[in-house]
């Protein structure tokens, strides 16, 4: 199987206020070096033989992000494609 991840985050222009609870939260666990958290959402797609970015593009475009509040990004996860362990 051949797995694309999609990463969906909001604009950068877009204001964020789950990421701006992270970051108000941080000072209470002792963390002060943080000048910003964005939230996103990882999605993963397994395609039954190669992966088809073209298609992976089409399905984050349509159905997975909303073009007006987010960007998305797509790449082939090389990790899913490598056992876990190999004999010797």
């Amino acid at each position: 199987m051949a797995r694309v991840v999609v990463d969906v985050m909001l604009k950068p222009e877009i204001l964020d206020p789950q990421g701006q609870a992270v970051a108000n939260a941080l000072p209470r666990l002792g963390v002060s070096d943080v000048a910003s958290v964005r939230i996103g959402r990882r999605i993963e797609i397994e395609f039954a033989g190669d992966p088809d970015l073209d298609r992976a593009r089409e399905i984050a475009d349509k159905l997975l992000a909303n073009p007006v509040i987010e960007d998305f990004t797509i790449r082939v996860d090389d990790a899913a494609a490598v056992p876990a362990t190999e004999s010797a």
